[in-house]
């Protein structure tokens, strides 16, 4: 198990470019197994997730010559089916929650997948039943084998049909859409998530020949076709990167210019940090946030204390939950966080607390932060990192503390976030990586 021993209270300055988008590259990596022709993807994200899925498709027969480490071109040709079915796939494929994106593909073109019960972060419970039943809509039964703890699906034809979802599920919506876009007759998903990831899949997936309406909104109508051909397509920028630089530019007093942030795909993350106070300037696709003595939070008009919840997309993204927490310890005011979710994703504050952050964990969705404003500094001490996203927030707390700390499990941050030790290293931050 690798750590990283971070000496922090240092002022960092620079520019930093996000990396491709993680939860876009699960979906569009996916996509490539849609069609026998050539499928070039740019930006992709140099992370373990990615990486494992790139592995996961070359071990099903899909050539995948690797340009670069952000350029791969996919040739899905020559599937091994039956490898799916198989103890290595369940074993490679329950170590990554995005293994199930490969199971709408799978279905469309090949009429059969199987789903391993998914690993991942121990942030809590998330369900399949949007993938499942989306499925058995389109006319795919599926089995599910106790023992070996897998799903199996399988379908003599996909038909299309009206489904209202019980969620608007990110991958759900992803996964359904890329089943339906070569199912007989019309598919109409209502209550779809619209996140921009999901917008890009279906532009992609548009331009490789599918018929797929309302992109945008929570209502997509697919006509389904015979069969997709290949394209390029480059990822966007990682939304959640840019709001965890954003963040950690205010807790180490840094300025700091994020250079192509893909601003018109934020949406509301940039006036959330602003609700915290902290102060940028957006000149095109750049963000730059100045060096800032201290930031203040912002109340709501009648005076009562401000709320951060997450929300469905346009709403604010529950991946920065973690983030926001963290730099509103060092803020001047309070804050009540609302994590709805995933209810094991705040237990992280147990370690800010230990490093002397004022918060009351008030049940497993919510945390009251109050915030300190710098009079007393943050300590380093010994932590590890239970998921992606609270790793890089105990990342950020370790970077603006006195002293040293150890985060150890840093595997959850290699996770999502590639090679972010010799990226803040060439801002000014002092983070070792130990074997």
């Amino acid at each position: 198990m690798a750590s990283f021993e971070v000496k922090g209270g240092k002022k960092l300055q620079g520019t930093i470019v996000p990396q491709g988008a993680k939860n876009e590259a699960l979906q569009i990596i996916s996509a490539v197994l849609l069609t026998p022709e050539s499928v070039t993807i740019e930006n992709i994200p140099d992370i373990l997730d990615v990486n494992l899925l790139i592995e996961l498709l070359q071990d099903m027969g899909v050539k995948a010559d690797r340009v670069d480490r952000q350029t791969c071109i996919f040739k899905a040709d020559n599937v091994d089916v039956d490898y799916l079915s198989s103890e290595d796939f369940r074993k490679k494929g329950g170590r990554l929650r995005g293994s199930v994106m490969i199971a709408g593909p799978m279905l469309a073109r090949f009429k059969k997948a199987f789903i391993p019960k998914p690993g991942g972060d121990k942030i809590g419970r998330r369900r399949l039943d949007t993938h499942i039943i989306g499925f058995e809509k389109l006319g795919a039964r599926f089995d599910y084998h106790d023992e070996l703890n897998y799903f199996q699906l399988s379908t003599s034809r996909l038909k299309g049909t009206f489904m209202l979802l019980d969620e608007p599920s990110v991958t759900g919506t992803a996964n359904i859409v890329m089943a339906a876009v070569m199912a007989e007759g019309t598919t109409t998903i209502y209550n779809a998530a619209c996140e921009p990831y999901v917008q890009q899949l279906c532009r992609m997936l548009n331009r490789m020949g599918a018929k797929i309406s309302g992109i945008g909104s929570n209502m997509l109508v697919i006509e389904g076709v015979d069969a997709l051909g290949g394209t390029t397509h480059r990822m966007l920028p990682d939304m959640i990167e840019v709001g965890s630089f954003i963040g950690l530019a205010a807790m180490t007093q840094s300025e700091i210019l994020i250079k192509g942030a893909g601003v018109e795909h934020l949406g509301v993350i940039p006036e959330k940090f602003r609700q915290l106070g902290i102060r940028m300037d957006i000149k095109g696709d750049d963000i730059f946030i100045p060096s800032q003595e201290k930031y203040e939070i912002s109340t709501f008009l009648d005076g009562s204390v401000l709320t951060v919840y997450d929300h469905p997309w346009p709403g604010f993204t529950p991946d920065l939950i973690s983030i926001v927490l963290v730099v509103a310890t060092q803020a001047v005011g309070s804050v009540l966080i609302h994590q709805k979710m995933f209810e094991s994703r705040l237990f992280f504050v147990d370690k800010l607390i230990d490093m002397g952050a004022q918060i009351i964990l008030c049940d497993p969705h919510r945390a009251t932060v109050i915030g300190l404003g710098r009079k007393n500094q943050l300590r380093g001490i010994t932590m590890s990192s239970p998921d992606i996203r609270a790793g890089q927030a105990l990342l950020i707390a370790a970077l603006s503390a006195e002293g040293k700390s150890v985060i150890q499990n840093i595997e959850q941050i290699d996770r999502g976030y590639q090679y972010i030790d010799q990226r803040l290293n060439s801002l000014g931050a002092e983070i070792t990586r130990i074997p």
